[in-house]
């Protein structure tokens, strides 16, 4: 390794590669969202549209790359063995930073994590070099970091949360005003219009000023400068003509149109602005080793050089442009990272993806007070005019898992979205701002859901919480990212030819297991016993489906009682553990099946309303008997956690009983389901006194015991909570075969159906 910075070029190159794949797999998903979550367009011409707008978009981002070469430090402080290692501790942290995100599947900013990686890179290198000298201090920092340029980026960075924000719920308040959610027949006439302005906004911000950060602006200065109001009239007199005919000659709506040319003009704007942040410090890292070599290939050399002006490197752009593209259409991570935003701006109920928490229990709290403090004000007739635009239209209830396939929100909140968020960030490169694309698009995503009233009191403190904990981790993106850079640097200064091989194999090893976790989480296979929610409208397919889930928690009860006495005989910690997670994720699923009886009812046949009562007394005796066995799993885990004395052998032979006793009643009702032999059911229900009687016995047994020769309190306390409970456990099942073999020898007789399921609920 004679030549270490050579060694440094290749793996930064190699980085490079490697942070252009995790970072488009965060970032790229973000201008898609939009067309993907409206599911105007398919998929696959999404795709095609977008890879067209990133190959258009790396073109335009070679006047960003100013910003990593001297826009957070000032290069002609450090010398060039300094400024190689700066880059390397950059790309090391930036794509484990990354990563990391997307393996959680949440949206961070590539713009936040490579300022803030070059920030805190360079002012520890700043401080070591500090450190090195007798003549200078701590508040001679200020002469190494360019903190006027910093400043601004950062600013610019927050601030773009705010105006994403504000902008995008203001633009979407009043198209939704207008358009309504009816808004078919209106788009035929005023979408002309709507089209005409939201396609001259996106050609304008993004074609004209995008254009100002490119070597290809000059060409065209002079027929742009000063004639920007006629370029505007004129773009808007040809969009809405184009519209008109568009609606015309396809007899559909133009905000397909919108969608896809919004979709596209995002991709170019996120290429534009974004490339810098995956290959603009190993483009910096190239020409610190070109002037190194000409200048005699001195380590301790000034990097002044990188103050100048560089041309753009079109070969490497486009490249750069190719790699982006195949990642877009490759990566699985990047489905998960874009679930996350989709589900949070949702028009409708889904599985939320977030757990409520105090500070959005608060936000949800005071707006809504705030909410009710303004209608007090606002005159009435007013209100009613505006809750007219805002009524949804009466649709099918859905749910949850029906809206995950169903459009999370229609065409006119997906043209905003993309029109604002383009213009947004094109705005900002034209001005060589290197705005957080995360950031912005998910802020207009976020502001147009609240407008467009989808966070509503059945989801607002889901959404609320989701969007504080992406916003929390995009400060802990440039937390950790600012510290992160600095050890690495640090860990690297001390002995680069020892500490670089090292710290890229660690890298190499991360990203490994983090690619296996999330291919492991992503791949959901669902269980041969597991819970499904009913979809018949009719009694008979109701009693059918509630069998296939009767079968399948009696053999998942029967397997999970077994373990919990298995694994305290044993003492076996592991086993217990493990069926801690069993039980909570059996009760999980049937609490889904509890959340679905709103939609359950929705669906139902007039003729078959009576299988409702049939179908919440089911889930009412499987939830009694999922709970009986949480507790049995809970108690014994936290007898052999807590290492308590072992019970005695007699104990243990008499759970062992009951254990097999229980094992026969669990198996013959199973099969009994299984196969549809419902006759088979009063069987069972004859046998329920026999095991209630051997329930009793052991107890009394234990009593006994406690009275002569029992010395531990906790086990007694062990003893009667596992038997008491089984108790419960059998009578909450023998409820439930009851309710069912009543209600199956009703059906017989569809006519008298609800009254019989009545008289049965009754007894």
């Amino acid at each position: 390794m004679d030549n270490i910075y050579l060694f440094m070029l290749i793996a930064i190159t190699v980085l490079a590669v490697v942070d252009i794949v995790v970072g488009v797999s965060n970032d790229a998903i973000n201008f898609l969202n939009s067309a993907i979550g409206s599911k105007a367009i398919s998929l696959r011409t999404i795709m095609i549209v977008a890879s067209l707008g990133i190959f258009i978009g790396a073109v335009f981002s070679s006047g960003m790359m100013e910003v990593a070469r001297k826009g957070i430090f000032v290069p002609a402080q450090f010398e060039f063995s300094e400024i190689m290692l700066i880059f390397m501790a950059v790309m090391i942290t930036d794509i484990l930073l990354l990563d990391f995100f997307n393996t959680l599947g949440l949206p961070t900013s590539t713009t936040v994590s490579i300022v803030f990686n070059l920030l805190g890179a360079a002012v520890v290198m700043s401080l070591i070099k500090i450190s090195a000298t007798d003549d200078q201090t701590f508040a001679d920092l200020g002469n190494y970091i360019n903190t006027e340029t910093a400043s601004t980026i950062i600013i610019g960075i927050l601030l773009s949360v705010i105006i994403a924000f504000t902008i995008g719920a203001a633009v979407q308040w009043v198209s939704r005003l207008i358009f309504t959610f009816n808004y078919e027949n209106k788009i035929k006439n005023v979408g002309v219009v709507f089209g005409g302005v939201a396609l001259t906004a996106i050609t304008y911000f993004i074609f004209l000023k995008g254009l100002k950060g490119t070597p290809y602006y000059s060409d065209l200065e002079g027929m742009v400068e000063g004639n920007e109001v006629v370029i505007i009239l004129g773009s808007f007199v040809f969009w809405v003509l184009f519209s008109y005919i568009f609606q015309i000659v396809t007899k559909k709506t133009v905000l397909l149109f919108v969608i896809a040319v919004g979709t596209f003009g995002l991709a170019l704007a996120f290429s534009g602005n974004d490339l810098v942040n995956f290959i603009g410090v190993p483009m910096a890292a190239y020409h610190s080793y070109e002037a190194w070599i000409a200048g005699g290939m001195d380590p301790s050399m000034s990097m002044a050089v990188l103050e100048k002006k560089v041309p753009a490197e079109p070969l490497i752009l486009f490249i750069s442009g190719g790699i982006m593209v195949l990642t877009l259409w490759f990566s699985k991570k990047a489905k998960t990272v874009a679930e996350t935003e989709i589900s949070l701006s949702r028009q409708g109920e889904t599985h939320e993806k977030f757990e409520p928490n105090r500070l959005s229990r608060s936000v949800v709290k005071r707006t809504t007070q705030l909410s009710s403090y303004f209608s007090i004000i606002i005159p009435t007739s007013i209100q009613e005019r505006l809750a007219k635009s805002f009524t949804k239209p009466d649709n099918v209830m859905l749910t949850k898992d029906q809206s995950i396939d169903a459009p999370a929100f229609d065409m006119i909140r997906a043209s905003v979205n993309l029109m604002v968020a383009g213009v947004l960030i094109a705005l900002a490169t034209s001005m060589k701002l290197p705005l957080s694309t995360t950031y912005v698009t998910f802020m207009v995503a976020m502001g147009s859901s609240l407008a467009d009233k989808a966070w509503g009191r059945e989801s607002a403190v889901y959404r609320v919480a989701g969007v504080l904990n992406v916003i929390g981790g995009w400060f802990g993106t440039a937390i950790g990212a600012f510290f992160a850079s600095g050890i690495v640097v640090f860990l690297i200064n001390w002995n680069p030819k020892v500490m670089t091989p090292i710290l890229l194999l660690l890298t190499a090893v991360l990203l490994y297991i983090n690619y296996s976790s999330h291919k492991k989480t992503s791949t959901k296979t669902i269980e041969e016993d597991s819970l499904t929610k009913a979809e018949s409208s009719s009694v008979q397919g109701v009693i059918q489906e509630s069998a296939k889930n009767i079968a399948n928690v009696v053999k998942r009860g029967n397997r999970i009682y077994t373990n919990a006495i298995n694994g305290l005989a044993k003492q076996d910690v592991g086993l217990l553990k493990k069926n801690k997670k069993q039980i909570v994720k059996l009760s999980d699923e049937v609490d889904d099946l509890r959340d679905n009886i709103f939609y359950f009812i929705k669906n139902l046949d007039e003729s078959s309303i009576g299988a409702s009562n049939f179908y919440i007394n089911i889930l009412g005796h499987l939830q009694d008997m999922v709970q009986s066995l949480e507790y049995i799993t809970k108690v014994t885990h936290k007898h052999v956690n807590n290492n308590h004395k072992k019970l005695k052998f007699s104990q243990i032979k008499e759970l062992k009983e009951v254990d097999e006793r229980f094992e026969t009643f669990f198996d013959n009702t199973k099969k009994a389901f299984d196969s549809r032999s419902f006759e088979e059911i009063g069987v069972i229900l004859g046998r329920k006194q026999e095991i209630i009687t051997l329930v009793t016995d052991k107890i009394q047994k234990q009593v006994a015991r406690t009275r002569t020769e029992e010395s531990s309190p906790k086990n007694t306390t062990l003893y009667f909570s596992i038997l008491l409970e089984t108790k419960d456990l059998l009578t909450a099942t023998m409820n439930l075969l009851e309710e069912y073999h009543g209600a199956h020898d009703a059906s017989v007789e569809p006519a008298t159906l609800p009254n019989n399921i009545e008289v049965i609920e009754e007894k």
